[in-house]
Parts: C-alpha cells; structure tokens; sequence
C-alpha cells in the first residue's frame, strides 16, 4: 500500500482495529471509481490487483442494508447516502477528505461526527 493517512486507515481496517460499513451504493461508487483507468495511471497496482484488493477489503467491513432515506441535503446531492449509511449502521464516525461537503449537511445527527483521515488515526 501507499503512504499517508488515508492509507494508514485502510491499513489499520486491515489490521481489524475497526469495522467499516458498506452497503450498495458505496460499493458501486468503489467499483466505478475503479473503473476510472486515468486515476491510476501511477499506481503500483493493476486493475486486477486493485479489484482483489477491494475484494479483500469487502470481506472486512460490515454490509449495511440503508432502508430510510434520510436526506441530509448536503451540498453534493450524491454525497447523502454516505451520511444515510452511517445513520443505518449505527456509526459514530466519517472518516473522509470531503469534510467541507459532509458537514454541510441540513439534517444534524449529533452522534456524528466528520473528520479527517489524520484526526481518525489520532483516535485509534
């Protein structure tokens, strides 16, 4: 794996220190972004090496069915059912470089919380 923070997250995901959720839609917005051949034009990993590794980590988070449609109305329509899934599963935390879009949202649930790749790793 890389360097940084976010890959030190999905490193500790794979050490099991916590259990991200997934449920449909972040699976299809993984399997398009893996689609997406200019992303990866750098990457150490080819397309059937980046498709096992998301297989592997498929296998270490917590399938999350979102029945309600909360709605958070974020400023990046597309970006709701991030907010939805945590809701449904129960989550304390969003770890993501969006902060800006995700904590735009209209609809607050506070036992949310949105933070950074850095700030999660300082939890651990």
């Amino acid at each position: 794996m890389g360097v940084g923070a976010s890959n030190a997250v999905i490193r500790a995901c794979f050490e099991h220190k916590f259990t991200p959720l997934i449920g449909a839609t972040l699976l299809t917005e993984y399997e398009a972004v893996l689609g997406r051949e200019a992303l990866f034009t750098k990457s150490r990993l080819n397309a059937i090496e980046r498709e096992s590794l998301l297989d592997i980590f498929l296998t270490l988070c917590e399938w999350t069915k979102v029945y309600y449609l909360w709605r958070p109305n974020l400023s990046d329509e597309s970006d709701n059912h991030l907010i939805e899934l945590a809701v449904a599963g129960d989550a304390k935390l969003i770890v993501t470089r969006n902060m800006r879009d995700l904590q735009s949202s209209q609809l607050l649930f506070p036992a949310l919380s949105i933070i950074s790749p850095e700030d999660f790793l300082k939890e651990l």
